[in-house]
């Protein structure tokens, strides 16, 4: 710079007395707490007048119209702080925490048998996860449980097919007009989890998505038709909130991560020691209560080369037989026949043409 840097200096520190001096005097007159937001944009585009005359100018460029765009949507910002809870707050916050403390830190290099285990990439798949069920979490927190059957079922899904079916199935024993609304949500649940599992296999691995998009992809299809035939016999949806738990809780990251990496070393024995029908049978078993990390670790190993497309695409899909079945007989279990009767036909036939896919594709 022509005159060094204690001008810039210089002059940032003038903005910023007349700032606090503003503030100051809005106080004495009993205006109570002013708010910063204005005296930071001005000193943030102050610095931004700085980068544009030492020429960094797309960085000040980029600076300018993110404040132009926050002042715009100022009110609308403030609608939303408005409505969040502490519950939403610590959400995001643990989400922070999750991806830019812990996951710079960890080493990115293969541990344990067989080198089955990265620190880096079991974390960077939690928090692909978790970033996606945080997702939804907030979405239904603010409109699911006002939003009907569509959103119920939609936004479930997209936090956890799972555990929407264990909330609605003990939802429905509560009258008898619940069980065909929450069956459709429940539906529609399970409908997600096909197009979830498609953009998990996507991020990790675009050139098996290719792959992998046929047979999936057909029956998320199917899912999708079935689950809009029921959304059209069903106009109403349980009224009590459905509460999904905070997906950014440390012990559920933790527990992702844990079950990911015996997931992984599983399919690594299994592909080193054993054949084909114990890479099917730890896909089955491991897909029964959750189908993410079968997916991802899946994934992660077709796009390293250590696994055919072809099985890697079947296991996956066994995975997802599997939890077709396992919701069918958790909404047995706690919601008895009228429930499980509704959800015969789209967890009966999916589950059936899974199988299908399995044997002749």
């Amino acid at each position: 710079m022509q005159f060094g840097t204690w001008i810039p200096a210089l002059g940032f520190a003038g903005i910023l007395v007349l700032c606090v001096l503003g503030n100051v005097m809005e106080m004495k007159i009993g205006k109570g707490d002013p708010g910063i937001t204005t005296e930071v944009a001005i000193l943030l585009m102050y610095v931004v007048g700085a980068l544009l005359a030492v020429g960094d100018r797309a960085v000040a460029v980029a600076v300018g119209g993110a404040i132009a765009i926050l002042l715009h949507l100022k009110p609308e910002m403030h609608t939303f702080a408005s409505r969040m809870e502490r519950e939403d707050l610590k959400a995001i916050m643990q989400f922070a925490l999750l991806t830019f403390v812990v996951l710079p830190i960890l080493p990115d290099r293969s541990y344990g048998p067989l080198g089955a285990f990265n620190p880096f990439t079991a974390w960077l798949l939690v928090v692909l996860i978790v970033g996606i069920s945080l997702a939804g979490y907030l979405i239904y927190r603010f409109v699911g449980a006002r939003a009907g059957v569509m959103a119920g079922g939609l936004l479930g899904g997209l936090i956890s097919s799972t555990a929407t079916t264990v909330s609605y199935s003990r939802l429905s024993r509560m009258s008898d007009g619940l069980p065909a609304s929450a069956a459709t949500v429940i539906a529609l649940a399970s409908t997600v989890m096909y197009v979830r599992v498609l953009i998990l296999i996507g991020v990790v691995s675009s050139s098996f998505l290719w792959s992998a998009a046929v047979p999936i992809g057909a029956l998320a299809v199917l899912a999708i038709v079935i689950a809009l035939l029921m959304l059209r016999r069903s106009t109403n949806a349980p009224e009590a909130p459905i509460v999904h738990r905070n997906p950014t809780e440390l012990k559920t990251a933790l527990a992702f991560a844990a079950l990911y990496s015996v997931v992984l070393l599983l399919v690594a024995v299994a592909r080193q020691y054993w054949g084909n029908a114990e890479l099917l049978l730890i896909a089955g078993i491991s897909g029964l209560t959750d189908v993410d990390p079968i997916t991802v670790s899946t994934a992660q190993l077709v796009k390293a080369g250590q696994l055919h497309a072809v099985l890697g695409w079947k296991m996956i899909v066994l995975a997802l037989v599997a939890n077709t079945v396992f919701k069918a007989g958790v909404a047995w279990f706690l919601a008895g026949r009228r429930l499980f009767v509704r959800l015969l036909l789209p967890f009966g036939v999916s589950a059936l043409a899974g199988l299908a896919v399995l044997l002749f594709g």
